[in-house]
């Protein structure tokens, strides 16, 4: 699941948008095979980070909620973009209680988008 900071799906022009995702835990399911239990375990191990604007990036981080930006993105122009997060699953299995064995290959899953706006903003100087 991508999550975008600022909330409110809203940003700024020129500003450092944050991108994270938490889910980063493995999934795991048993399910029973020839009346063996078989333990099969999908891993995310890599991510690509569309921000809607034609520069995706693709890491093995799935970045942080502020103030640990680890994963971010500044636009260039005021606008309306669909940011996704495609997550890339490494997987193993076991039989009962044997030995995991890797399962050749990796598996992407394509995230929903997320409208986000660019806006542009101008500082204004106040009297106290």
């Amino acid at each position: 699941m991508l999550t975008i900071q600022p909330p409110d799906g809203t940003t700024l022009v020129n500003f450092d948008t944050n991108f994270f995702t938490t889910s980063t835990a493995p999934l795991t399911r048993t399910v029973t095979l020839f009346g063996q239990p078989v333990t099969i375990e999908a891993t995310p191990s890599r991510f690509r980070w569309n921000f809607g604007d034609g520069k995706p990036l693709t890491t093995t981080d799935p970045g942080a909620a502020y103030p640990d930006l680890t994963v971010t993105h500044s636009y260039q122009r005021a606008g309306i973009y669909r940011a996704s997060l495609d997550t890339t699953y490494t997987g193993r299995f076991r039989v009962g209680t044997g030995a995991w064995r890797s399962i050749p290959g990796t598996v992407t899953i394509t995230g929903a988008t997320h409208e986000l706006e660019a806006i542009e903003a101008s500082p204004t100087l106040m009297g106290y």
